[in-house]
């Protein structure tokens, strides 16, 4: 029997290593568990009624939009977002 690191049932096939530290919270890989979070978070979004954009901009213009945010205490997408409305109600 293989051990497969997306099962559950098999996660302590080799519990005889030793190791040191602290105890693993999530049996996961660090790889793995990122994809399930991103996953579960555009699976959310999407019950939301959230479409995704993506965008590049200049280093200059992040600096400003992380600039404003943080000011009007806000996120950055949040902020992207109400820009994007004041200039489609225009």
């Amino acid at each position: 029997m293989a051990k497969e690191t997306s099962d559950r049932t098999t996660i302590d096939l080799f519990a005889t290593e030793k190791r040191r530290g602290r105890p693993r919270s999530n049996p996961l890989p660090r790889d793995q568990q990122l994809k399930i979070n991103k996953r579960n978070q555009i699976q959310r979004d999407r019950a939301n009624g959230l479409k995704r954009i993506e965008l590049k901009v200049s280093q200059d213009l992040y600096d400003a939009l992380n600039e404003q945010a943080m000011a009007s205490n806000i996120s950055r997408s949040q902020l992207i977002e109400s820009i994007l409305q004041k200039q489609v109600r225009d």
